[in-house]
C-alpha cells in the first residue's frame, strides 16, 4: 500500500500514512459531535498522471484493505447533519470543497483532491462551497452497514447521543494507521 499512499501524496517519510490534523467539536445541543477527533489527512500532492477515476481506483482498495467499505460518490448536503450509528470517511477524488464541521458554530475546513477525512459518529458536517468538479468517495466501517441522517435538531439529540456511545471503533483508519493512536 506504500506505493498507493505515495501516488496519493499521503505517505510520510517512512512510507506509512501521513499523520492527520485532529479537530474536536463541542456538543451544541442540536449536534452532539463527539470527544473523538475528526481526522484530516492532507495530501502533499497527487501524482499528476492520476485523473479522477485513477484517484478513485487508488482510494477504494486502500479503504477496503483497512476495513472501510466504499459506498457512494457525490458531495455533501448543504444543511447541517450527522450520523449517529456509523463513522464516515471521505476521499476527495477531484476538485475542492469547503465544509463546516461541528455544526452552525463549527469550523470551516477546505479539502482538496487527494485528501481523506474521517468523521466520527455524531460529527456535524455541511457543504459550504465547492468547485464544480468536487467529488467524494464515502466509506464506512465494515460492521456499520446502516446509515442514518439526522439534521441539527435538539429533539433528536439525547437519543442520538445514546446511539453514538454504542458505535464500535474500527481497528484501523482508512489509510491503514492504528485508529487507537488517534482515538484513545
Amino acid at each position: 500500500m506504500e506505493a498507493v499512499l505515495s501516488k496519493l501524496g499521503l505517505a510520510d517519510e517512512g512510507g506509512g500514512p501521513v499523520a492527520p490534523e485532529r479537530m474536536t467539536f463541542s456538543d451544541d445541543g442540536a449536534i452532539p459531535n463527539t470527544r473523538l477527533a475528526t481526522l484530516l489527512f492532507r495530501s502533499r500532492g497527487l501524482d499528476p498522471q492520476l485523473d479522477r477515476e485513477a484517484v478513485a481506483d487508488c482510494f477504494a482498495p486502500l479503504f477496503t484493505a483497512n476495513g472501510w467499505r466504499p459506498s457512494w460518490r457525490g458531495g455533501v448536503y448543504d444543511y447541517h447533519h450527522y450520523h449517529s450509528i456509523a463513522h464516515e470517511a471521505f476521499a476527495v477524488l477531484s476538485g475542492w470543497g469547503r465544509l463546516r464541521l461541528g455544526g452552525e458554530q463549527g469550523d470551516d475546513v477546505e479539502i482538496r483532491a487527494g485528501d481523506a477525512l474521517v468523521l466520527p459518529a455524531g460529527t456535524g458536517h455541511c457543504h459550504v462551497q465547492a468547485s464544480e468538479d468536487f467529488l467524494l468517495l464515502a466509506a464506512y466501517p465494515e460492521d456499520q452497514r446502516e446509515l442514518d441522517l439526522i439534521r441539527a435538531d435538539p429533539v433528536e439529540h439525547d437519543a442520538a447521543v445514546a446511539r453514538i456511545a454504542k458505535v464500535s471503533r474500527p481497528e484501523r483508519d482508512p489509510l491503514g494507521g492504528e485508529l487507537a493512536h488517534w482515538w484513545p
